[in-house]
């Protein structure tokens, strides 16, 4: 048996690591660019008038999403107020895991389709919204509806959010970056010598054009599946029943309805991902690269290490 504190512990050390190398990652791969964009164009100047261009850009469309963030998810997902009298087990687990976990007690919300999942979203504790299926509170018991409230509460607590939004707005800058250099430095006709540095910031800057967009991407994806695994280890410092959220786990996944109202916009806010997507060897290992969630079968080996 692991114990609960260090596994929650062991999981925020490695999403620091993870994210310390995309951000080094987005350093190295903004400086290069930038530098190659400068050279071309003949600057003296490091590039950073460009990287301060693509920076506001990508802030600000990530700045208005994120602030309206919950208000965009809820309306997008068909979502309506949970109703104390309709929803009471809803209403009461989140209460009072609410209180166990220090936090508000964020406002609920109910989405009408039968399949079991469920998501938090908003920019802040003071802000936060859970939001259930139909589905998942008619299917779950309390100990398993605990589980899964306990676990987007710790993405509350966690400010997951807040962590997704940064890392979306470096993905975005380096992908503007990116474009910008491809699409706007070939329009130049350049016929100047150029010596061989210069040269050969050119050739890597176009290289990391090309493949840092993807490489911050796999990066953005890989810091949410591990988030992912802090949620779990955080919801059971909160419940003290891993049993409860294992056994909630292995019902969403294995009901094979998917999330009507889900798009590839949102698949990444919810417990299980909600397109029911499987695959394997090989090729599922690959495919995996590009999931926002671990798989269900790691999730529940990791918990049941807490038993």
């Amino acid at each position: 048996m692991q114990n609960i504190y260090e596994v929650e512990a062991s999981n925020k050390r490695k999403s620091f690591f993870v994210v310390l190398f995309f951000l080094i990652f987005v350093s190295l791969a903004v400086y290069l660019i930038t530098s190659a964009f400068a050279y071309y164009w003949g600057y003296n100047a490091s590039g950073l008038g460009i990287f301060g261009i693509a920076l506001i850009i990508s802030g600000l469309t990530t700045f208005f999403g994120y602030y309206f963030s919950d208000r965009i998810i809820l309306t997008i997902s068909n979502a309506h107020p949970a109703r104390r009298d309709q929803d009471f087990l809803f209403y009461t687990v989140a209460e009072n895991l609410s209180l166990a976990a220090g936090l508000p007690k964020p406002a609920l919300y109910v989405i009408e389709d039968s399949a079991p999942n469920a998501f938090a979203t908003g920019r802040s504790p003071e802000k936060a919204v859970v939001c259930a299926t139909r589905g998942l509170l008619e299917k779950l018991d309390r100990t398993e509806l605990e589980g899964v409230v306990a676990h987007e509460l710790s993405h509350i607590r966690n400010y997951d959010t807040l962590l997704m939004s940064v890392v979306s707005v470096l993905v975005g800058l380096v992908s503007l970056l990116a474009d910008m250099f491809l699409r706007g430095g070939f329009y130049r006709d350049d016929r100047e010598e150029r010596d061989g540095i210069s040269s050969l910031i050119l050739v890597v800057g176009v290289l990391f054009a090309i493949i840092s967009p993807l490489i911050a991407q796999l990066i953005r994806l890989a810091i949410s599946r591990r988030r992912e695994f802090l949620a779990d280890a955080s919801a059971v410092a909160i419940t003290k029943q891993p049993s409860g959220l294992i056994s909630a786990l292995y019902k969403i996944s294995k009901d094979s309805e998917p999330l009507e109202v889900a798009n590839k916009a949102t698949a990444h806010l919810f417990i299980v991902n909600p397109f029911k997507e499987k695959a394997h060897g090989a090729v599922g290992w690959f495919s995996g690269l590009f999931n926002t969630h671990p798989p269900i079968e790691e999730r529940i080996k990791a918990l049941e290490k807490m038993i």
